[in-house]
């Protein structure tokens, strides 16, 4: 089987592979379906991601369909794809938490991915997606990472909020931030992004620098920010955004050391959350949220394409992500 490769930075290509023809006790093969390009996999083609050994077969926003009978799991099953590998045994996993695992493996990052015909799976990572299409079922995960956040915040009805970094990991962020009734703000550099919100999905609360998102009403400050910029900078200037008793939620991810000033922090009473990956209970309310028409998949989705025709397009892709919000490959 042909499967997308990044064979080293800035290179892209479709490499044979054996098909799988079995799996271990308590996996299941997946003839893969559809497959989203991530973030994650812009970065690995640019050499930007720090826990990766190339040769990769990228690939972790994943539908398939269950190749032959496994456990509860019947053949034929249309499943969205868990891409996060948890031991089972360390603390956090003891505790409920495997999205933190201390020894996670995700799918396309620490492994090899899918973005191939055929892969295997530990059942407990596939979730029947039924009522969906194989193009919706490849869109849950990432949604799922911003409903995590949402739900790690404790955000409520009239709560003021603000995402700043409207890529596709802010948006669902605020998609799922303003199903729980917040009024939602967004801030980005990016006019092309904040242009996408507001046309694809009605925002209307845009800004493009922190000034303007700290003026008038707002002067006040945000019950809840979300960071999905992955940027140090960005991060320490949100600090003074936050109102009294407020929480900062960082969902994106930098090695940089972050610093604030401790006495405005305590005046204010601000929760720090760290907001890793999703649960299965992330999953189904995004399904569940799709199934009920809240969030409008076509809207999402930029663009289909067809596994032969990704390595000529990736590093235009890549160049030009701003304009984009989920690029599907159909397998």
């Amino acid at each position: 089987m042909l499967c997308g490769t990044c064979v080293e930075p800035g290179q892209f290509t479709l490499r044979e592979y054996d098909l799988p023809t079995s799996a271990p006790q308590g996996w299941a093969l997946i003839d893969i379906s559809a497959v989203g390009i991530c973030g994650t996999d812009y970065h690995i083609f640019e050499g930007k991601h720090p826990f990766l050994q190339y040769p990769r077969v990228i690939g972790h926003e994943l539908s398939g369909i269950v190749h032959q009978d496994a456990g509860e799991l019947k053949a034929g099953t249309l499943v969205a794809v868990n891409p996060y590998l948890s031991c089972g045994d360390c603390r956090a996993c003891q505790r409920g938490k495997p999205n933190c695992c201390s020894k996670i493996e995700v799918l396309g990052v620490h492994r090899d991915g899918g973005l191939c015909a055929r892969i295997a799976v530990p059942i407990g990572n596939l979730y029947p997606a039924d009522g969906l299409t194989e193009i919706q079922a490849a869109m849950v995960e990432f949604l799922a990472i911003g409903a995590h956040a949402v739900r790690r915040s404790d955000v409520t009805k009239g709560d003021r909020v603000l995402v700043t970094g409207a890529g596709p990991i802010g948006l669902g962020a605020a998609l799922f931030a303003r199903l729980a009734g917040a009024e939602v703000h967004l801030l980005d550099l990016s006019a092309a992004r904040l242009q996408l919100a507001r046309e694809k999905f009605g925002f209307t609360n845009l800004h493009q620098d922190v000034d303007s998102a700290a003026q008038g009403p707002l002067a006040d400050g945000f019950d809840v920010i979300f960071d999905a910029t992955g940027n140090a900078q960005a991060i320490e200037a949100g600090f003074p955004l936050l109102a009294h008793g407020s929480s900062y939620v960082l969902v994106s991810v930098v090695k940089d050391k972050i610093s604030f000033e401790d006495a405005e922090f305590h005046k204010r009473e601000t929760r720090i959350i760290g907001s890793r990956n999703a649960l299965k209970g992330d999953f189904d309310q995004v399904m569940q949220a799709m199934r009920a028409g809240d969030i409008d998949t076509e809207a999402l989705c930029s663009e289909i394409l067809a596994l032969d025709a990704l390595p000529d397009r990736f590093r235009s892709l890549a160049n030009n992500r701003e304009t984009l919000i989920k690029v599907v490959v159909k397998l």
